[in-house]
This record gives structure tokens, C-alpha cells and sequence, in this order.
């Protein structure tokens, strides 16, 4: 069985959470923590990184630090986790969806605009299997109307848009380093930090709305709260087995891009005989393999070809339902315009296995099959 995913392992991983036990301090911010954060701030070149215990929740400070009240409006695609949405949801907030580029499966920048109300306070771009939206453009429409730009780029890391790197564009970046991803601590993720004056608040609501920060650096005499926040700080075990990926991460990227090229070279003449259809990739954006898609005709031929890849040993997955059509969606939520590509485009997608250390012959053997359903 070729399984869709295996989570990253280095082999360093069991040696560093050792260290930190040896250490006597696992309850997080301690070695691992800190070379963690200090990677993410050097590699991004963000302000301040902060390791959380999930995306969700580096989401859910942003929303938070972004002041994201009642009755506000808060505008990204459809075509996302619904954490994108639960963030500003459970601060009140209304969520404006709007239709996808089907080339990218990213937000369409072009309809960002007609969305914006003076209710609008927000702008969350996704960046769908770590290729940056328009970031440029988005930037511009932010400036505008004075929005904040909150990037989920869970599945960006060491991926760039326009020679910069995702997550690093907006007031916050959003990574995740769940076990599905390019790097995993198992569950957890980071708040990239771009702008200074958010840096020692953002510390005080991971930290369940205390000063402690400030206590530990000998700032304060005691701690005490001071703030709204909850525990968002992840344990240094986890920390401990992400950094085991981070040191090498470079290593990890090639291998995974190897991955990808190798699967859009052997079925890149399905495509050109109008089979089917292959990610795209623009001229600005370096992405980072996190996956490889293939879009059948429709979801029907969809299913069937899952359930042969199956019947072969090959795990494969969809991904997203749509959130405009979700029963929480439609409380919660507006879709903004006309539907045109969103729910198409996202019952047309396959997912193939990608994971590091996936075999050039199992890639091999995987395209064989799609090549054989398709005959």
C-alpha cells in the first residue's frame, strides 16, 4: 500500500526530545522553542515568530490582535479549512466569501474588491498547496480601505510570492505544522509577526492573557492578567521534534520538489491529450511541493478513479467541501457574487500520495495506474 501521507521523520527527532526532558523543561518556550521561533524569524524575515499549538489557534490570535468584533466582516475564498473561518467566526465576525482562480485554487484578487464594505476589516488570503495569491494586488486593495491582511499560509512554508516569502506580506502570517504538512511537531503551528507594536501583546494572549513574558525576562516582579487569551503555547517536546525538521529543511523542500516535477513530467501527456488537468504554477510564485493535485472531469470520474487507485494500493484524497455550502457556512457566512469555479473546481480535484522520502518507483508505479484508468 502507497499511503497518502507519512509524516516527516529525520531521525533526530527522538535525540532532541530526549534533550528537552534532560533539559527539565517541556512545558514549552524553552531550547526548542526558541530555535524553533528563531528559524521562523530569520527564514521569513517577519518581525516576531511565535510557535502555537496549531494553526488554528495562530489564527485565532490574529483575529484577536486584529480587534475583530461583532458584526464585522471578514472577506476570503470559500475553498478553504474551515479554522480560515472559525477564527473570526468566534470573535463575531461575519465572513464574506468569494469565488477561486481555477487555475491556482487561490482567492480570485479581482473580486476582492466589490466585496469590501465599511463593515470589512479584514482580508485573508489562503495560500492553496503553498502557491502564493496575488499578493500585490491584495496589498494594494488593503491599503486602500486601511484592512488588515491575515495570510493563512498553513501550507506555505518555503514558499515565496514576488522573491518574498509567504506569511511575511500581511499584518500576520499563519503556518501549520500538523502531521499532513511539509514540517510537523505532530499538531501545531506558528504567528508570523510583521508589525512591532503587536509583538508584546501577542505574547500576552498566547500566555492566557498574562505578563509572564515580561516576568521571566525580569521586566515585572510578579505576573498577573492582563488581557483576554487563552494557552496557546505549544510543549517543547513538540518544539523538540519540529526543529529535528526545520535544520534540514532545505533537504526536505528539494526532496518533496523532486517529488512534484517528477509527477508532472510522467503525466503531463495525459494533460496534453485533454485527460486531465495538472497544477499551474505562476512566473511569481516559488512554491514548495506540499502537494500534487490532478483535476479528473467532473466529481463522478472523480470517485471512480479513487476507487481504482484503491483497488491498486493507492491511497488518494479529495480535498475541501466548500464552506458557502456547509450548514455553519450558510449561518455564519455570504457568499459574495456567483459561484462560478469554486464548487467545480474543488469536486474535480484529486490529491496524489506526497510526503518525504516517497519513492521515484512508487511515483512510478501511481502514474502508471492513473495512465492505465484512463485507457
Amino acid at each position: 500500500m502507497i499511503n497518502f501521507n507519512i509524516p516527516p521523520f529525520t531521525g533526530k527527532e527522538p535525540e532532541y526530545i530526549k534533550r528537552a526532558i534532560e533539559n527539565r523543561k517541556i512545558c514549552g518556550d524553552g531550547e526548542f522553542t526558541r530555535l524553533c521561533d528563531d528559524w521562523l524569524t530569520k527564514n521569513t524575515g517577519c518581525f516576531h515568530s511565535l510557535l502555537t499549538t496549531s494553526c488554528t489557534h495562530a489564527l485565532e490570535m490574529a483575529a484577536i490582535l486584529s480587534d475583530i468584533k461583532p458584526g464585522d466582516e471578514v472577506i476570503m475564498p470559500s475553498y478553504t479549512f474551515v479554522s480560515t473561518a472559525n477564527a473570526f467566526v468566534l470573535r463575531g465576525a461575519k465572513i464574506i466569501f468569494i469565488d477561486i482562480r481555477p487555475d491556482t485554487m487561490n482567492i480570485d484578487e479581482n473580486l476582492i474588491e466589490p466585496a469590501v464594505t465599511e463593515k470589512t476589516r479584514a482580508i485573508v488570503p489562503v495560500h492553496y498547496a503553498g502557491v502564493g495569491c496575488e499578493m500585490n494586488k491584495i496589498s494594494r486593495i488593503a491599503d486602500k480601505y486601511g484592512l488588515d491582511i491575515i495570510e493563512d499560509a498553513a501550507q506555505g512554508v518555503m514558499s515565496e510570492y514576488a522573491g518574498k516569502p509567504l506569511g511575511s506580506f500581511g499584518r500576520f502570517g499563519c503556518f501549520s505544522f500538523h502531521e499532513t504538512k511539509n514540517y510537523s511537531m505532530g499538531e501545531g503551528g506558528a504567528l508570523l509577526i510583521n508589525a512591532p507594536e503587536d509583538k508584546e501583546r501577542a505574547e500576552i494572549i498566547r500566555e492566557k492573557g498574562t505578563n509572564r513574558n515580561r516576568f521571566l525576562r525580569g521586566q515585572v516582579d510578579k505576573y498577573t492578567w492582563v488581557d483576554k487569551g487563552s494557552s496557546y503555547l505549544p510543549s517543547e517536546l513538540n518544539a523538540a521534534y519540529l526543529y529535528a525538521q526545520l535544520e534540514v529543511a532545505s533537504q526536505i523542500n528539494n526532496s518533496r520538489l523532486s517529488c512534484w516535477n517528477r509527477y508532472y513530467s510522467l503525466l503531463a501527456p495525459l494533460a496534453e491529450k485533454g485527460k486531465i488537468d495538472l497544477p499551474f504554477i505562476p512566473e511569481s510564485c516559488k512554491h514548495n511541493a506540499h502537494m500534487f493535485y490532478i483535476k479528473a472531469r467532473d466529481i463522478n470520474q472523480r470517485t471512480e478513479l479513487i476507487a481504482f487507485l484503491k483497488q491498486n494500493g493507492i491511497g488518494s484524497a479529495f480535498h475541501y467541501v466548500p464552506l458557502h455550502s456547509s450548514p455553519a457556512g450558510v449561518k455564519y457566512g455570504a457568499f459574495n457574487g456567483e459561484d462560478v469555479y469554486t464548487t467545480r473546481e474543488s469536486e474535480r480535484l484529486l490529491r496524489l500520495p506526497m510526503y518525504y522520502g516517497l519513492k521515484d518507483e512508487d511515483i512510478d508505479y501511481i502514474c502508471d495506474k492513473i495512465s492505465e484508468f484512463y485507457r
